[in-house]
């Protein structure tokens, strides 16, 4: 059970019109749901999946080892949650795009993005990626665009090519994807910002960029990607880099000292807990399950 109000058609028709605002809207990543209803509660436009994230979750590599199951299951959870439209790294496709799209839209996906490497893929920001050729990637887009029930559910494309072709052969693979029926175009790993404002002076629809950590791209903020003119703005790892180094710091520390004494300021505390997981909203009239008190464990 969840406290949500919209419905997943809602959703998708509010990302629609918050795009038609012009306006930068900001998509953390959740490596969870409990990180998702966060993010609503902080006032963010949208909630990231990450497949990169996904993988480090189940302890592995982010090369395409996952599966659709895998990430359509940890989506659908992530997504029902909040009020947010959620979209999510559906990687090369999954071999089959027809079925990636189709999974994404009955699990209440407000869009997902597709990438042109090979199905070996590996993190956009890592070097000797392959891509597959752009006539194939235009195939893909087609054949998931036409897949869609809902027009409000967004097929946004990835290109990985400015690290393997250059920026002129990106904006060519940009058009092209454009031409086959896109919706949003994800730049990956565009170095600063002449190389963003580029590919925004030779695109017609909207941007996305990525803002991730320890990577290719030049750290930009809110104010400088919307004078670039770009429309999404994901933060895919940051929360899950945040969570992994405080629980590593904190085992280190439990580890050297034998209890958690020195760390209870680096915890939410049960009671922050307990409003974020909204537990007094599943009291029932005939059964109170709040019937206790969190004073003393603020």
């Amino acid at each position: 059970m969840h406290f949500t109000k919209k419905s997943t058609a809602e959703k998708r028709k509010d990302f629609v019109n918050n795009l038609k605002e012009n306006k930068l809207l900001r998509f953390p990543g959740a490596y969870n749901p409990l990180c998702a209803k966060l993010i609503a509660e902080i006032g963010f436009d949208g909630v990231y999946i990450s497949g990169a994230v996904m993988s480090n979750d189940l302890g592995i590599p982010d090369i395409g080892l996952t599966t659709l199951e895998h990430v359509s299951y940890r989506a659908n959870q992530i997504a029902k949650v909040t009020d947010l439209p959620s979209i999510v790294d559906a990687d090369t496709g999954f071999s089959d795009c027809k079925k990636t799209i189709e999974t994404f839209e009955d699990f209440g996906l407000a869009g997902c993005h597709i990438e042109d490497q090979i199905d070996e893929k590996r993190c956009g920001h890592l070097d000797n990626k392959e891509l597959i050729a752009t006539d194939e990637m235009v195939k893909k887009i087609k054949t998931s665009v036409a897949s869609r029930k809902d027009k409000n559910f967004l097929i946004i494309v990835r290109t990985d090519a400015n690290i393997v072709e250059g920026l002129d052969k990106t904006i060519d693979r940009v058009k092209a994807y454009e031409d086959a029926g896109a919706d949003i175009i994800f730049p990956e790993a565009m170095s600063d910002e002449k190389e963003f404002e580029k590919i925004r002076k030779n695109s017609k629809i909207y941007l996305l960029a990525n803002m991730t950590e320890f990577g290719k791209s030049k750290l930009l903020s809110i104010k400088e990607l919307k004078n670039l003119g770009y429309n999404i703005v994901i933060y895919p790892v940051t929360t899950q880099r945040l969570a992994m180094k405080n629980v590593e710091d904190g085992l280190k520390s439990i580890f050297k000292d034998g209890h958690q004494n020195n760390i209870m300021d680096k915890m939410q505390t049960r009671k922050r807990l307990y409003e974020l997981v909204e537990y007094e909203k599943y009291n029932a009239p005939d059964k109170k399950i709040t019937d206790f008190k969190t004073e003393g464990h603020e």
